[in-house]
């Protein structure tokens, strides 16, 4: 035989732990939490703030092509590997960043490599 509703609810009060009824907040410890940029893990020389003043051209139009996801993906491969092969497939990348990338005076790698 089944038992009324209002029974059910007599029979699963909820109890709380607040004698008053209010709500109750847990203390939370003040400490402040790591960046999650740890600035102990950037490679040396690289800096967090990165305005435009402080960039070279080259380097400029260099990320603007590491960030540029028409030309596929830059992770794991040079830059120069990632221009010829978006050249091969015909995304016509720019002649400029071959340039750059061959003159030796740039890095190889793109500005993600070692950070992902």
């Amino acid at each position: 035989m089944a038992t009324p509703s209002k029974n059910m609810k007599v029979f699963y009060k909820q109890k709380k732990k607040n004698p008053t009824g209010g709500i109750s907040k847990s203390k939370s410890s003040k400490a402040t939490k790591p960046a999650a940029t740890d600035i102990a893990q950037l490679p040396h020389g690289v800096s967090l703030d990165l305005k435009d003043d402080d960039i070279e051209e080259e380097e400029k139009a260099l990320r603007e092509f590491d960030m540029n996801m028409a030309y596929g993906p830059c992770i794991g491969i040079t830059r120069l590997g990632r221009w010829e092969r978006a050249q091969r497939l015909g995304l016509n990348p720019p002649k400029e960043i071959e340039k750059l990338v061959k003159s030796g005076k740039v890095k190889l790698q793109s500005l993600f490599d070692g950070r992902i």
